[in-house]
């Protein structure tokens, strides 16, 4: 029988969804809908199997192996596992430059140090 994972969303990555989703609405409130149920079915689906998503080759390359990361084209769900929990850590674009992107997180101390229940 396999392991079920507990899915927590951090506040950084619960921005990040909204940001997103508050983009696209505002040209097409339909994609922004269907992008919001495929970013958050894509997170959700970590908690079966959350070793197969990949490490994420910018910061594996930097010797850092204890994030994940799951495409949801064009979307990067950023994520690690501690225990039985699923911590959804960022999301990215992937046509972004993820390195400054994550770089920015870190310096403003949102990406580590905030985490809170779904």
């Amino acid at each position: 029988m396999s392991k079920f994972y507990k899915v927590k969303w951090t506040s950084n990555a619960k921005e990040d969804l909204l940001n997103i989703v508050d983009y696209i609405k505002k040209d097409n409130l339909s994609a922004a809908r269907k992008v919001y149920g495929q970013i958050k079915e894509k997170a959700q689906s970590s908690n079966f199997f959350p070793l197969r998503g990949r490490v994420i080759p910018e910061l594996q390359k930097e010797g850092i192996t204890i994030y994940r990361e799951l495409i949801a084209q064009p979307w990067r769900v950023m994520y690690k596992v501690e225990n039985d929990t699923v911590y959804i850590m960022a999301i990215f674009d992937s046509r972004q430059n993820v390195e400054e992107l994550l770089l920015q997180k870190l310096l403003r101390g949102h990406m580590l140090t905030k985490q809170s229940n779904q």
